[in-house]
């Protein structure tokens, strides 16, 4: 009895998941572009921690000088247009059955993605600057989800393909 699942299910799963997450920070990174201001706000407040507790202890980590608020945003805006078109590319090499090159551009792609999400926005948003405090301006739960979602994808993306004749199948 097999205990792995079968190459067809696995590749299809593997192709639509990564898509997902493609098409997800493909949209992410459109909305950043097309309506800069809405989440250059979400930024500049995160940095300037100007809605957290204001606790002298922490408020001299507050970045409020305008031109690197906005340096961050354009620079999280490049990264996830990266990770978007890695993933893109991870997708077209799932679809075209290049299953080694596919699993590993989509791996870079999803840990472009965490990274992003973990050590940029729950990290280094959420914790160095205090975003937790903030009523208005705290995006944890979003960041989390997508955290997540690339995880799982991630892991789906390096379950062993099904096995025949004794050897892996890529």
């Amino acid at each position: 009895m097999s205990t792995t699942t079968p190459r067809g299910a696995l590749t299809l799963t593997v192709t639509l998941l990564t898509a997902s997450v493609a098409l997800y920070m493909a949209l992410v990174a459109f909305g950043n572009i097309t309506d800069f201001g809405t989440n250059q706000e979400f930024v500049r407040h995160v940095l300037a921690m100007d809605t957290t507790f204001k606790d002298d202890d922490l408020m001299w980590r507050a970045i409020t000088n305008e031109g690197v608020q906005d340096a961050a945003y354009v620079a999280i805006i490049a990264w996830e247009t990266a990770a978007a078109l890695v993933l893109v590319y991870g997708t077209w090499l799932w679809i075209r059955r290049d299953h080694a090159r596919a699993r590993r551009f989509s791996t870079y792609g999803l840990l472009m993605t965490m990274l992003l999400f973990g050590a940029g926005f729950m990290a280094i948003g959420g914790e160095w600057f205090a975003m937790w405090q903030s009523e208005d301006w705290n995006g944890l739960d979003a960041a989390l989800r997508v955290f997540v979602f690339s995880g799982v994808v991630l892991l789906v993306n390096h379950l062993p393909m099904a096995h025949t004749g004794g050897r892996e199948t890529h």
